[in-house]
């Protein structure tokens, strides 16, 4: 499938998504996120495919959702078409793993989508912010929730409400970026990253994304009786007798995500 505002390939096991709208820095338009929705969608269904970079040029991730385009819009047209929540949160909806390269800005809606992914690798250009209150608005693609959830509610208060720009360093210290690396090395690194996880049992990996995702939504007590259940579930497939026989054996495991 061809697409106008993404660029979309693959290194064995991991596809990569690249946002292509430099003219814009990446704003976030009805185009491009459809056409992400649809990438991601394609890589979901593709067996080949166990992990999903997300990035986008060295000057910005992404620079928030296209003002231009929704600014005239009224409560009706957004609620009608389920503005965000249609597109924007296919990223979320991912059982893959997917890991965010930001360098440059991610800002508003640019800095949402990454916090919809697993994992975020930062250049230490970085830069994070959600200034939407300064244009009469609020985060509308769970920026409130999900930095509230990664950094604690003293920081969300504080770039929410004065729109405050981090660097990657503090983003580093805030727990929002698993690693900061310099800019030229971002994408082989963040290439690294899926690559390895494309070399575990997806099944095994598929569990473990969704039951840390559960952690955040549940009781201490539900969320060790769900991994407890799922712990169990994989000793009925092959994928687990494979990989204890291989390290019994001390080779490297051939996993078949069966």
């Amino acid at each position: 499938m061809s697409y106008r505002s993404i660029l979309v390939r693959r290194e064995g096991g991991v596809g990569i998504v690249t946002l292509n709208r430099p003219e814009a820095l990446n704003a976030l338009n009805l185009e491009m996120t459809t056409e992400l929705g649809d990438a991601l969608a394609a890589f979901e269904r593709d067996g080949g495919i166990d992990a999903i970079v997300l990035t986008g040029s060295d000057r910005a991730f992404a620079a928030g959702a296209d003002i231009k385009e929704i600014a005239d819009k009224s409560f009706a047209e957004v609620f009608d078409e389920e503005f965000i929540t249609a597109t924007w949160e296919n990223v979320a909806r991912c059982r893959k793993p997917t890991l965010a390269a930001v360098s440059g800005h991610a800002v508003g809606g640019g800095f949402e989508l990454a916090l919809m992914c697993d994992i975020i690798i930062a250049a230490e250009c970085a830069r994070f912010s959600l200034p939407e209150a300064r244009i009469g608005i609020i985060p509308g693609a769970g920026g409130t929730q999900r930095l509230t959830r990664a950094g604690g509610k003293a920081l969300a208060m504080d770039m929410i409400l004065t729109g405050r720009m981090i660097d990657a360093a503090e983003a580093e210290r805030a727990g929002l970026v698993s690693r900061v690396v310099a800019p030229d090395a971002l994408l082989d690194e963040a290439c690294a990253a899926a690559a390895k996880i494309a070399g575990q049992s997806p099944l095994a990996v598929m569990m473990n994304k969704e039951m840390v995702n559960v952690a955040l939504e549940t009781t201490l007590a539900e969320g060790v009786r769900f991994e407890r259940r799922l712990f169990h579930s994989l000793f009925a497939f092959e994928d687990q007798k494979e990989g204890m026989a291989a390290f019994v054996d001390k080779r490297k495991p051939r996993f078949t995500g069966r």
